[in-house]
């Protein structure tokens, strides 16, 4: 009997001892008994991994986070995928989207880029049903996550993980936190049961569930909170969330590549120097011909729609307006379909004075072109009602004033309307204000939004991290 008692005891240590060996490693706090120099050696000031389900390269917040940390002395993983590929959703079954991921992490010693492998070829979508082809690629992404949190990276004392995707993400983030004793936070972009609502209904028993898995998660899991306007704040302080961790509103603002240009020079040099500007670069220099710049991922969530509809308009208009020169930028499944409807409305004459030219630029060149642009165009969406545009951000930081979609509650919390931008619902609210705006001589409606733009521009990203981020995680003095 006792030989027995013996071997069970000896089978659950080696049992224990295995386990506990094969399970991700702890993180441990620099020890208050080092001295200074070897702390300084074995952490840096503070140790983050960054969790992006999606492409990094189209995540701007979160890889801003990571070149502030890194410019701060921390050391920073960044886990997620390089690029979307066809697989991962129907909307992209015949689409490559390529990651831009900024260099200042590619080439940063302090910084760790970690890919996500692509879910498997088996399971693009409308080759096997939703309903079998949905759990499978969430138990990929469960197995991949936990691989890549728990074993591909060093620990860490924080997870900075950017919601939505809530699914699997969440549960994930909360399990590794758990067992390798490490502080989540959640960085709220949007809702994640309000993008799923817009393509399968509010009532769809997938997007209840969601709805309430996103809202016990994010109750109880997170040290804390970053959120990106101050309605989200409210929200998530209500019910069905009832958050009473602390949440801290981190507004999005332009980074140092968003600059205005003063010198007319160096405008005109630009405009002739870009393929796309070069032969239009003299009238527009003169007035003649007015830039419009507008940024889309091309997908049923921004209707592009109502900017051709509002060019149009513009087209047929009887008053003397100065000629357009629209240039889209961006890559997205719907680009196709739209430039064949803009060949189609031009070989209709509905685009008379109006080129329409559509391209992809680097950060450098698109950053310069909304400098040297007379007027920006935004038709983000808002699923939630909660989240704010990044590209008016940027545009702002241009000192480029805004036309955008407005009906959502967040939207005059960046624009102020008649003095940094103009909100619309309509394609024919939007052809008013274009010509309301180009039709002066004097420009003077024009250069009160410029000059607001400008001033919402000074306000930086840098500024808002170190006050908010910085204090939280530890790395100001």
């Amino acid at each position: 009997m006792i030989s027995i008692v013996l071997t069970i005891t000896f089978a659950i240590l080696v049992s224990y001892k295995v386990f506990s060996l094969v399970l991700p490693s702890r993180y441990y706090p620099p020890s208050l008994q080092e001295s200074a120099q070897e702390t300084l050696y074995r952490e840096p000031k503070a140790s983050v991994q960054i969790l992006v389900l999606g492409d990094i390269g189209h995540s701007p917040r979160m890889q801003n986070h990571a070149l502030s940390i890194s410019k701060n002395g921390g050391r920073v993983d960044v886990i997620g995928y390089e690029g979307i590929l066809p697989n991962l959703q129907s909307i992209f079954l015949n689409y490559l989207i390529e990651s831009s991921i900024h260099p200042g992490l590619r080439n940063n010693p302090l910084v760790t880029i970690i890919p996500l492998p692509q879910l498997p070829t088996f399971l693009i979508p409308f080759t096997i049903p939703f309903l079998v082809a949905a759990p499978l690629k969430v138990l990929w992404q469960v197995w991949t996550l936990f691989v890549a949190l728990g074993y591909r990276t060093r620990p860490s004392r924080w997870l900075l993980v950017q919601n939505p995707p809530s699914i699997p993400t969440l549960l994930i983030s909360i399990i590794i936190c758990f067992i390798r004793q490490t502080h989540l936070i959640i960085d709220w972009h949007n809702l994640g049961w309000t993008i799923l609502a817009g393509k399968k209904g509010v009532n769809h028993p997938y997007v209840t569930l969601s709805k309430y898995y996103e809202a016990i998660l994010g109750r109880w899991a997170p040290t804390a909170n970053f959120v990106v306007s101050e309605t989200m704040r409210r929200e998530l302080q209500s019910s069905p969330y009832n958050i009473c961790s602390p949440i801290f509103t981190l507004y999005d603002r332009p980074t140092s590549d968003f600059q205005p240009i003063t010198s007319t020079e160096k405008r005109i040099h630009f405009l002739e120097q870009l393929n796309e500007t070069s032969k239009f670069a003299h009238d527009i220099s003169l007035g003649n011909t007015k830039l419009i710049v507008s940024s889309t991922s091309w997908t049923p969530d921004e209707n592009f729609e109502i900017l051709l509809e509002a060019l149009c308009n513009y087209a047929s208009s009887p008053e003397n307006l100065p000629s357009l020169l629209v240039i889209i930028t961006g890559k997205g499944p719907q680009k196709q379909y739209y430039l064949d409807r803009i060949s189609s409305l031009n070989l209709k004459s509905k685009l008379d004075d109006v080129t329409i030219c559509t391209t992809w630029l680097s950060t450098e060149n698109y950053a310069t072109l909304l400098a040297c642009a007379d007027l920006g165009v935004c038709l983000h969406t808002s699923s939630s009602g909660l989240d704010l545009p990044m590209k008016v951000i940027d545009m702002f930081g241009a000192g480029l004033p805004v036309v955008g979609y407005k009906a959502y509650e967040s939207w005059k919390e960046l624009v102020i309307e008649g003095i940094n931008g103009m909100g619309f619902v309509t394609s024919g609210e939007l052809s008013g204000i274009i010509q309301e705006l180009l039709k002066e001589k004097s420009g003077e409606k024009l250069a009160k939004l410029k000059a607001g733009a400008l001033s919402e521009g000074k306000k930086r990203w840098d500024q808002e991290w170190d006050s908010v981020v910085a204090r939280v995680i530890g790395v100001c003095d």
